[in-house]
This record gives structure tokens, sequence and C-alpha cells, in this order.
């Protein structure tokens, strides 16, 4: 049974919604599911914008055809070849096997080493400044590569202000029956999610999604885009500036707010106490828009979502076989890997016999971009003593000092 939603007059999302996934690329876990989208503009000519996983292709296949309503399928637009979004390619040309596709010279390798059977003769190739008028519709080509793939594009629809956006601007997280973003309480509903999903899919490609918004603003510009129509999560059609915002945050590395994140590695408990007590005196300053984290049982990539969105990092670690804790140094490994940058640190370490995680940490964190590591910071024999008291006071004034400055 089909189940499509109306963007516009003459524009259709036929994506569909996944409840059964538990790992987003087999890494990021998906508590509320995940969408796939695509759509359906009918005009003189129709077009079919990006496909569906396989997960959900028959629902998709459902929807592209209660939407065409016995048209043919004209055109068949790619923006990007990740197989979450081209996988049901094959089960198009199946059906429709006169449509022609359009879409970028490197998505055409990938789609031949993905092994899709397209001929050469039905492939329209699309460069930057590309348009294509399909009736009423011009729809204009945007190159965005690596964001996240190289041969990713947009497609702007000139008529009327639609930015098909692919993996920019996306969200985890199913729709269920709702489409538009001002249809949920995106802040309390949806952003942690859009967050974790840029920060964890896109967010190594910062310098790359500046460009793209630069291109956007240059080539379309932003006061011309009256409808985001991402590849997951919801349609924006009202205060475009408020998602555009957050992405120029992200993009830069700039924190959101200014909070500390305070991620601890405990073995035992002694480790997790003192970041509990670090906790304590930065509320006593005054300093109360902060998080905890235990680094063993919190998945890494809301870890990195938060490290987006705070300005201040605390890394509290044990000592472990000489070296950082296992779990923690993961997370340090992971925030090399998707280029985080422009925070504030403080380092807090333990061990029984050779306490050497701070030091260690510490050249971790020099490798990162413009990264300020506090001066003040505590070292541990085993556990809190008393004596460390002053220590600890003199590292929780440090951080509320910089926080509040």
């Amino acid at each position: 049974m089909y189940n499509y939603r109306k963007v516009t007059d003459d524009l259709y999302w036929v994506g569909a919604n996944d409840h059964r996934l538990a790992l987003f690329e087999n890494i990021h876990p998906l508590y509320h599911g995940v969408s796939y989208n695509a759509y359906v503009l009918l005009d003189e000519k129709t077009v079919l914008f990006d496909t569906a996983d396989w997960s959900v292709g028959r629902q998709f296949i459902d929807n592209v055809k209660a939407v065409l309503g016995g048209r043919p399928l004209d055109y068949l637009v790619i923006n990007h070849v990740e197989p979450d979004h081209a996988a049901s390619i094959e089960e198009i040309l199946l059906r429709w096997p006169q449509v022609r596709i359009v879409t970028s010279p490197k998505a055409v390798i990938l789609l031949h080493q993905f092994g899709f059977p397209i001929d050469a003769g039905q492939v329209e190739e699309v460069q930057e400044g590309d348009s294509k008028c399909f009736g009423r519709h011009t729809i204009a080509f945007v190159s965005a590569p690596m964001v996240h793939w190289p041969e990713a594009m947009v497609s702007f629809d000139t008529t009327s202000g639609v930015l098909f956006s692919a993996d920019a601007f996306g969200s985890f997280r199913a729709l269920d029956g709702k489409l538009f973003a001002d249809e949920f309480h995106f802040d309390s509903e949806w952003l942690d999610d859009a967050r974790r999903y840029y920060t964890n899919i896109v967010g190594k490609y910062g310098p790359q999604v500046q460009a793209l918004l630069n291109k956007a603003s240059s080539l379309v510009g932003l006061d011309n885009i009256k409808f985001i129509c991402p590849l997951h999560g919801p349609v924006w059609r009202r205060d475009l500036g408020y998602l555009i915002d957050k992405y120029v945050h992200w993009a830069t590395y700039e924190p959101e707010e200014r909070g500390v994140m305070i991620v601890y590695a405990s073995m035992y408990g002694n480790t997790e106490t003192a970041a509990e007590v670090l906790s304590t005196k930065l509320a006593e300053r005054g300093v109360t828009n902060t998080r905890l984290y235990d680094v063993s049982s919190t998945h890494v990539s809301y870890l990195i979502s938060d490290l987006f969105k705070y300005s201040h990092l605390v890394l509290a670690s044990v000592t472990y076989n000489l070296g950082i804790f296992p779990p923690m140094h993961s997370f340090l490994m992971d925030m090399k890997a998707l280029n985080l940058q422009k925070r504030t640190v403080a380092l807090v370490e333990n061990g029984s016999w050779a306490p050497r995680s701070g030091a260690l940490m510490r050249e971790e964190l020099e490798k990162l971009k413009h990264m300020d590591i506090l001066d003040d910071s505590l070292t541990m024999a085993s556990s809190l003593q008393e004596q460390n008291l002053g220590e600890m006071d003199a590292l929780a004034d440090a951080i509320a000092a910089s926080v509040n400055q």
C-alpha cells in the first residue's frame, strides 16, 4: 500500500521509514529509526530524485507507482550513490526501462562499481552550472564533492525554490507520518539526532560543507531557497535560517553553547568519583550547563555529537597498561578522524603506580587544530584524596573562568 506526501503542488515525497535497522552504516545506533527520502516531480516530464535503501524498497516502489498514476517515469536524477539511497535503482530500471538517468560523471563510475546495469546511452552527465528543463520546472545542478562522498551533487529547482540537498541537512530518526520540520518540536525532538547525524557522517568534511554553503549562496542565492529536501529526516519549508545557522556552526567547528562535557574512563569507580566531584564544584561556581559521560558505556557517536555542541571538554582517564584506557583512546582517535577543533580541554589522570594518561592524552590533543589545553590539571594515585582537593579546586576555577570569559 502506498504512503506518500505532497511537498508542493507537483512535488511528492515517496520515501519510507525503517525501524528495523539497528546500526546506521553498521556503526551508529538508531533508537528512533531513520527515513530514506526520495521525491517525484510531476511536470511535462516526470522526474524521480534519488531512490531508497533496499530494506524499504517495496514501500518506495509502491509510492512511486501511486504518484505517477500510470504515467511513465521519464527521468531519474541521482544526487548521491551511497547504497542507502541507490540500492533501489535497479528496481526502477526494471519497471521503467526507458528512464533516463541524470547524474554526475563520478557518480557514473560508482554506479558501475556497484554493478548497476546502466547503459551509457541512457545517462546524461551533468556538471556544475548545468541545468535541465522538464516543462515548467528547470533544475540547476551544483557539485558537492566530499559532502560526504566525492560524486555528490545537489539539485535546485529554480522554479519553485526546492533544494534537493542529498545528505546535507539530513538527520537520523524516522518521520512516522509527519514530513515537515515544523510539524515536530524540532529543538526537543530532532536537534540532537540532526547534530549526531551531521557530526558523525559529514563532520570530517567541514571545509567542503562551507564550500557548498558558499556556492549555494552565490549560485543559487540562499533567499531563493524555499524548501530543503534532504535524503534523511524532515523537509524544511520554514525557518530555514535556523537550520543553516546550525550547519555554519558545525561546519566551522564553532560550539553551539558555552558548556562543559566531562568524559571519564574508570575501571573501578575512582576516576568516576573524581569526575562527579569536579562536576559538583563546577555547579558551585555557577557552571551548570554540563554533561557527564562514561566513555565505556556511551556510544562514541553521542560523544562526538555533544563535543560539537559544547565549548569545553574534560577528559578524565585511568592509566591502563601504561597507556590511555582503550575506550578513551578510541574516543580521541574519533575526534581526530572527524577533524574536531576549537575546543578548550582540561585533563584528569589516574594511576596506581605510574599515572601517564594525562600526558598521553595531551599528546593526542596537540595533534588537533586550534585546541586550547588548560595548564591546570589533576593527577590522582588510585583515588581522589584530601590532598588532591586543592588541585581539584584550582582546576574547577580554571574551567569556570574559561567558560565565563
